[in-house]
């Protein structure tokens, strides 16, 4: 089985909380998106970057195709394959090179431009992530690009600091905002009032998918719930702090294993709303 994701991050808390079928499918997952993220980090030459990029494109074809070769990826094809049909498994793995597509454009230090392109890359990362998790019957593409953005907004200023810039350019444009801002909290009150709405909007995406689910649907997808609700409550820690970053403290994290638990119990019993 692989390894659990990192301690005392929202990733740990989900695994913690998975049905038990599903506990090996998302600590494969997590290695995988750790696999492919440390072709970003620093002192990695840039080519050595892409050719591991390349590499692990070409083998989340092979594992959608059923011909995986790393460990990572023939445990979690094997795993799907203990549960679901074989057409179902494809299909759960036909996106999972979304985890490539979005270290790749990081790699560049790319930018978006509009918001369509922001949207787009987390959708990219959500197909990769939620579809071998998440129960048929629901969007969880959608569900699952909303957590990413929202997890993109916990790290909105160490990511400018690498040069990547997660608010679309054209407004940062309209709030005669300099995308450097971005790194150097506390923010320009413009910049806060973007972040302000984001935090909001993603916060209600998540709730409204929520309460389209099915007492089965939550049930089964309780890790995924349980990231949920920990995205939001960071959110909310977030907009409270603007216009600063919010910092970390042991009441924050005891906080998070009180929801997760919280979130965990309600899901089960098919109850949960945000």
């Amino acid at each position: 089985m692989p390894a659990a994701p990192e301690p005392r991050t929202p990733r740990f808390l989900a695994w913690l909380y998975c049905t038990r079928s599903q506990q090996p499918v998302l600590a494969a997952l997590c290695g995988i998106e750790r696999e492919v993220g440390a072709s970003l980090a620093p002192g990695v030459d840039h080519h050595v970057a892409h050719t591991r990029l390349e590499w692990w494109r070409e083998e989340c074809a092979r594992c959608a195709a059923g011909n995986p070769v790393h460990p990572l990826t023939r445990e979690l094809r094997a795993r799907l394959e203990q549960v679901l049909t074989p057409e179902r498994v494809n299909s759960a793995l036909a996106e999972l090179s979304g985890f490539t597509d979005a270290a790749t454009w990081d790699l560049a230090s790319a930018t978006f431009e509009r918001r369509a392109e922001l949207t787009a890359y987390c959708r990219r990362w959500s197909a990769a992530m939620t579809a071998p998790l998440g129960a048929e019957g629901a969007d969880w593409t959608g569900f699952g690009a909303a957590l990413r953005e929202l997890e993109l907004l916990g790290d909105l200023a160490p990511d400018a600091r690498r040069g990547r810039v997660r608010i679309p350019l054209d407004e940062l444009d309209r709030a005669a905002v300099a995308p450097e801002a971005l790194a150097t909290p506390p923010w320009p009150e413009a910049l806060a009032t973007i972040l302000r709405a984001r935090h909001q909007a993603l916060r209600e995406e998540l709730a409204a998918a929520v309460a389209t689910l099915t007492p089965t649907t939550q049930r089964s997808a309780r890790g995924l719930l349980v990231w949920a609700a920990l995205a939001r409550q960071a959110s909310h820690r977030a907009e409270r702090a603007l216009p600063r970053a919010p910092g970390a403290s042991i009441a924050s994290a005891a906080a998070a294993n009180w929801r997760a638990w919280r979130a965990a119990r309600a899901a089960a019993a098919g109850t949960l709303l945000f």
